[in-house]
């Protein structure tokens, strides 16, 4: 393969961020106690009240950054950059405008950047759970982005 793709290892415990708004907070409690065995064998990340609820109604040790809108989908974001979040579960409120949307599309647009696996409903999140990879080891592909900027930069030089 050539360089400009680097290749990342998720090795077999992955790290998974857990994020609900408001309105799925029940929505994502349901799910995580419904796969609270399968989430067990992974380490949990989650924001503020999503984190706090996992881990006292469902009983997960679940490490919590702030809340959504105090920064914490950034703080996950910045996870995910640096390579310690491997794969989002995100339960969004599509039909309410939330305070913090440039936050959470920017969360989005990392974790597509990182090429990490990311749900935003149940079905999802389901599908991702239940994946083979979930139990191995799985080596996400990513652009090298110094690489692709100085292609780009010979792009602009030719003309």
């Amino acid at each position: 393969m050539d360089n400009k793709y680097n290749m990342v290892k998720m090795e077999r415990k992955k790290h998974i961020a857990l994020i609900a708004h408001d309105n799925m907070k029940d929505e994502i409690i349901e799910w995580t106690k419904e796969n609270r065995e399968k989430l067990s064998r992974h380490f949990l990340y989650g924001t503020g009240t999503t984190a706090t609820l996992i881990s006292d109604i469902v009983g997960l040790p679940v490490k919590a950054f702030k809340s959504g809108p105090l920064g914490g989908d950034q703080q996950i974001g910045a996870r995910i950059a640096e390579g310690i979040i491997d794969l989002l579960i995100f339960f969004w409120d599509p039909l309410e405008a939330q305070p913090h949307d440039p936050d959470v599309k920017a969360l989005l647009r990392i974790g597509t950047l990182y090429d990490i696996p990311m749900a935003t409903n149940r079905a999802t999140a389901d599908f991702l759970l239940s994946s083979t990879f979930m139990e191995g080891e799985y080596n996400r592909k990513i652009l090298n982005f110094s690489k692709a900027i100085d292609m780009r930069k010979a792009k602009f030089k030719e003309k």
